[in-house]
């Protein structure tokens, strides 16, 4: 199923006597279509999103070279297995930089949607409310961000391959000989392609340092436009998830899923822009409603985000973080 049909019957009505400090507005992330004024940037993501299954499809079926570079290792004076090895990576590097690559377009798409959700002078829960197709874009985004690097960890052969990559053109340019594969993954974007793999959650990574430079880059525009509009979203992805008489109307587990990921996903850019985090009392997100929607579910479904939370956020280890929010994640 794609990650657009994925998001069915998902927000409702909250009333702020639902959540006490919480929004009072309907998201219709199943039905949204992008109004005249919302279409240039909508289209702008929506040719970047198109593309976002066939990078899941590609990471799904990502098998590695460990076997052929294990022989080619063991067996360093057989040139045909040394061959046979290189033969297996080239065409799986040009694989990693094409999910490297669209991650850049993913970033692009990202502070599109941050400009257009938080501008003046609407307010980021107006913004929302009334820009729906953009904040089920901004939803999509996170959707996907939060599928893609649970596959990554689950596939250690990426690093393994790379590594051995790079070993071997290394050894290669010493030995004067000519590379073709060079022309695609010349050694500056080897350097980059290194960086983000090596990050546990490299697409979170990439949308965490966006949202940083968004309000880095944008200093006229109060801080609390960008803050405000993720602990929107947090907030009615949680109320989604705890109340039974909304999240019965999901069409399926995958809806529930698409939700636990945006809540995850918007806490973990919250934790990254706001200079106090997500996990003080202070916050504008409940991180202890939060994680607990997240313990309600099984285990299977939510160790990837737990995971995400625990070593993707920069503040969760403060000292203002209340001990019993740390031992939740522990």
């Amino acid at each position: 199923m794609s990650c657009r049909n994925q998001m069915g019957n998902l927000l409702k009505v909250l009333t702020c006597t639902e959540l006490e400090q919480g929004p009072n507005f309907f998201l219709d992330f199943e039905n949204a279509q992008p109004t005249e004024g919302e279409r240039k940037v909508w289209n702008q993501v929506n040719s970047v999103l198109q593309d976002s299954e066939s990078i899941l499809t590609g990471l799904q079926g990502y098998k590695g070279a460990g076997l052929e570079i294990r022989d080619a290792i063991q067996n360093p004076n057989d040139m045909s297995l040394q061959e046979r090895a290189w033969n297996s990576v080239c065409p799986l590097v040009i694989k990693l930089k094409t999910f490297y690559s669209f991650s850049i377009r993913l970033e692009e798409a990202l502070k599109s949607l941050l400009k257009s959700l938080t501008c003046p002078p609407l307010t980021p829960t107006q913004h929302l409310e009334r820009e729906q197709a953009l904040a089920k874009q901004f939803a999509e985004i996170l959707h996907f961000t939060l599928r893609f690097d649970e596959l990554k960890m689950r596939i250690p052969a990426i690093q393994n391959d790379f590594s051995y990559y790079r070993r071997t053109i290394s050894r290669n340019r010493i030995n004067n000989m000519n590379l073709d594969i060079e022309n695609e993954v010349n050694n500056e974007m080897a350097n980059r392609m290194s960086l983000f793999y090596a990050e546990a959650t490299p697409m979170l990574k990439t949308l965490s340092t966006a949202t940083t430079n968004f309000v880095s880059e944008n200093k006229t525009l109060p801080l609390e436009n960008t803050t405000d509009c993720l602990s929107t979203m947090a907030s009615v992805c949680k109320v989604m998830l705890e109340t039974p008489e909304y999240s019965s109307r999901f069409s399926s587990k995958d809806t529930l899923l698409f939700c636990m990921r945006v809540m995850v996903g918007v806490i973990i850019l919250y934790d990254h822009v706001h200079p106090n985090g997500a996990f003080t009392k202070s916050s504008k997100i409940d991180m202890k409603g939060c994680i607990k929607v997240l313990k309600d579910q099984p285990v299977d479904n939510v160790e990837g985000l737990l995971n995400a939370l625990k070593f993707t956020t920069k503040h969760l280890n403060d000292e203002s973080t209340p001990k019993n929010i740390q031992s939740m994640l522990q």
